[in-house]
């Protein structure tokens, strides 16, 4: 009798939750920011296809089914998947070196590589492993997003002077090429790209809700058709444009490739997961704050994942949210994914109606588009913020910008990631231990660290009072046992030790065995160690290894005022009779405390 209500409830959880947002408003909203969306991605497919090493066609491909499966699938209402230049940079630098830019092979190799990327994403978010995007951190991306910034910049100079560089040449073998070859520069194409590039940039001036880079596409599109016209410009050098676009209806191909290159496409195809990973996720919660909707990154990934298998087998190569579309679909007031499906359908028909038109679209018009893209993502205030607020993510951040440039571009997030994790490992393993007295320029007399005080203030010669902040993990052990060693060589006298583990967040084996040396150690010279208000979690973890019963009663805390009072009345007296701190309160009780009245707690 419960399979109903289970089938239901499963259907429920397969159904879009944003099913409940459409209504005749919101389906006019949604076609009007699907149109801007299918405007904005024609030139885009057109160059990131381009920038991929595959024809143009497949970047139209990459707009249509990974969409609008996209949109069904993946969590966020507003991000538009689709052809992305990091994305196409990333699969060119890759499979480059394996074949030919856009042969057969080539071909083939990208759509297995785009089902294999699907493959790991969707095992990502079935798995829901999509808290492992959080360890690529911004300054990984940015310093990433900025290193292919450059290298779109640099490859865009190809057919923005319109060179004959030979397949295969790296970017700064591009820069090399013009350089040795200034001669043989087309300045009909660059004409192209000038114009192109000034018309796009003062529309976006006049209005960023204009369609600024369809605008300078177009104008540089008019500037070749007369550069190309007979006879009308004497001299000018032909301008090199995309040529016939078949279909824009995807066709179904399954990717033919041997079995021998599987382990090898596997390689690639894990590292550019990282890279569409991490965009997707960021994209998503970057439109997610202007939306204020939460973001399920599982449920995100698995979208992901099966647009990218729809898509491989449907001639799309690799896709994921795309930036330049989705915060203008946002913006154009889009109220559901259904925006998103329109803007693929709405494409299609685009391209139908204006396929011999699109054949004529200059390459210089498209090498200036991808100059804007790289210009736009080269985030130089965000590294200058970066840069005043902390050294050592300016450093992550420029080291993975150095190697994107100089290395191949998985390799590049993975070195990123890595640095990332040891920076955060250092810090973590370096947990602060302060060494703490009650503020005697304070009217609560509060305990300060000794860093913290305005004026040298006297410690107990017999009792150390530490503040243990963060996490006593195996990583950090070696660190606080050295700090621990450090006080008693400064004050052999501070047999006592009370520690505050408020701030202890965490602790381990390792970090309970060190506390088990330190309550050893000291009390082999007559003294002993005590604790304020440690953790929950710490002490299931003394109870657990037995640490607790070997502290014994009377040796945890609630407050300080109690553990003072306890603590203190355990000093040596011969010693309280002749000191001359008297930090605490409970020190006019000690012997000689009458000729020295500490000030009131």
């Amino acid at each position: 009798m419960n399979i109903p209500a289970a089938a239901g409830s499963m259907l429920e959880r397969l159904l879009p939750a944003w099913r409940h947002r459409v209504g005749p408003a919101s389906l006019r909203a949604d076609l009007v920011a699907g149109l801007l969306g299918a405007v904005l991605v024609l030139p885009q497919g057109v160059a990131f296809a381009t920038l991929a090493g595959l024809p143009p066609q497949y970047g139209i491909y990459a707009a249509v089914i990974p969409c609008i499966v996209a949109a069904l699938f993946g969590s966020s209402w507003h991000v538009m998947s689709g052809p992305t230049n990091a994305n196409s940079l990333a699969l060119f630098a890759m499979l480059s070196p394996v074949a030919f830019a856009g042969s057969p092979e080539y071909i083939n190799l990208a759509l297995a590589v785009t089902i294999m990327v699907g493959l790991l994403q969707l095992a990502v978010g079935t798995l829901r492993l999509g808290s492992l995007a959080n360890f690529i951190s911004p300054s990984v991306l940015l310093g990433f997003t900025c290193g292919a910034a450059t290298l779109i910049g640099l490859y865009a100079l190809k057919d923005l002077f319109g060179l004959s560089v030979p397949t295969g040449t790296s970017a700064f073998g591009v820069v090399r090429f013009l350089l040795g070859n200034a001669a043989t520069v087309n300045w009909s194409a660059f004409t192209v790209a000038a114009v192109t590039l000034a018309v796009t940039v003062a529309a976006k001036r006049i209005s960023r809700r204009l369609p600024f880079m369809l605008i300078g596409l177009l104008a540089g599109y008019g500037v070749a058709l007369l550069l190309n016209a007979p006879g009308w410009s004497a001299g000018a050098r032909h301008v090199n444009v995309v040529g016939p676009i078949p279909s824009a209806i995807p066709p179904f191909h399954l990717p033919e490739i041997s079995w021998q290159a599987i382990p090898d496409l596997l390689g690639i195809a894990a590292a550019l997961t990282i890279v569409a990973l991490g965009q997707s996720i960021s994209i998503a919660k970057a439109v997610a704050l202007r939306s204020g909707q939460h973001i399920d990154a599982n449920r995100e990934f698995i979208g992901q994942g099966l647009s990218n298998i729809a898509g491989g087998l449907f001639s799309a190569y690799i896709s994921c949210g795309s930036l330049n579309r989705s915060m203008p679909n946002y913006e154009a007031g889009a109220k559901t994914p259904l925006a998103s499906i329109f803007s693929a359908l709405l494409l299609v028909v685009l391209v139908t109606a204006s396929a011999p038109l699109l054949a004529q679209i200059p390459l210089a018009a498209i090498s200036a588009m991808l100059l804007l893209v790289a210009w736009g993502l080269f985030d130089l205030a965000r590294l200058r913020r970066i840069a005043s607020l902390s050294r050592t993510e300016f450093v992550i951040a420029v080291s993975t910008y150095a190697a994107t440039l100089a290395i191949r571009l998985e390799m590049a997030v993975l070195l990123g990631t890595i640095l990332s994790l040891v920076a955060h490992l250092y810090r973590t393993s370096r947990p602060a231990v302060r060494s703490l007295v009650p503020d005697a320029d304070d009217p609560g007399r509060r305990f300060t660290p000794l860093d913290e005080l305005h004026r040298p203030q006297p410690e107990c010669p017999q009792l150390k009072l530490l503040r243990m902040e963060g996490a006593i993990y195996f990583g950090a052990v070696q660190y606080v046992t050295d700090r621990l060693h450090e006080a008693r060589r400064a004050h052999p006298g501070q047999i006592h030790l009370l520690a505050m583990t408020k701030s202890m967040n965490f602790i381990d084996l390792a970090g309970a065995e060190m506390w088990e040396s330190e309550l050893a150690e000291r009390r082999a010279t007559g003294g002993d160690l005590y604790f304020h208000r440690p953790r929950t979690q710490v002490l299931q973890c003394w109870d657990q290894t037995g640490f607790a019963s070997k502290l014994g009663e009377g040796h945890i805390f609630s407050t300080k005022r109690q553990a003072l009072h306890t603590i203190i009345a355990h000093l040596d007296a011969g010693v309280c009779a002749g000191c001359q701190a008297r930090i605490f309160e409970e020190c006019a009780g000690r012997p000689g405390g009458a000729l020295y009245q500490a000030q009131p707690a």
